[in-house]
């Protein structure tokens, strides 16, 4: 929990830390920079690291084990992993609530992002970014893709 003193806390979903990871993605390179700087902390949970995982595996990405192996170590320098807050504290302390995503298997992502904190969820699925009004007038988190990130926070966070 060291690395999370003194940087700012993002959320990535599963397609930005493929484009960072295995895609190269120029898209996303002051978002690597930031990443490896220290100024940013990716966080992840037990959830959105089964998911990394699972999506690595993917037949249509087509990785041999030995390539997934490579992935999930480039993926766990990169990231720091945050407990679940257990559901009766969530609930105590969830106000206001949180949005629901009308794609179950993003709320993960959401749920992240507010038990740890962060300040950003960066993603390109538009289930979850529809909800970035919301999230914003509740006083949550920002909802938003990697571009738009970049190109709102590329002067105060990278030098």
């Amino acid at each position: 929990m060291g690395r999370l003193c003194g940087a700012e806390r993002i959320v990535l979903d599963t397609n930005v830390c493929l484009d960072l990871l295995l895609f190269d993605d120029p898209g996303v390179a002051t978002l690597a920079q930031a990443l490896l700087s220290g100024r940013l902390i990716a966080v992840v949970n037990a959830d959105t690291r089964a998911e990394w995982r699972r999506v690595l595996a993917y037949p249509s990405l087509r990785l041999d084990p030995r390539r997934q192996a490579e992935l999930i170590d480039s993926f766990d320098a990169l990231v720091a992993d945050v407990a679940a807050a257990p559901a009766a504290a969530r609930s105590l302390t969830a106000d206001p609530p949180l949005p629901r995503c009308s794609d179950p298997d993003d709320q993960k992502f959401l749920e992240l992002a507010r038990d740890a904190g962060a300040r950003w969820l960066l993603s390109r699925d538009h289930d979850l970014l529809v909800l970035a009004k919301r999230c914003r007038r509740l006083g949550l988190f920002s909802v938003m893709t990697p571009q738009a990130w970049t190109s709102e926070f590329t002067l105060p966070l990278v030098s």
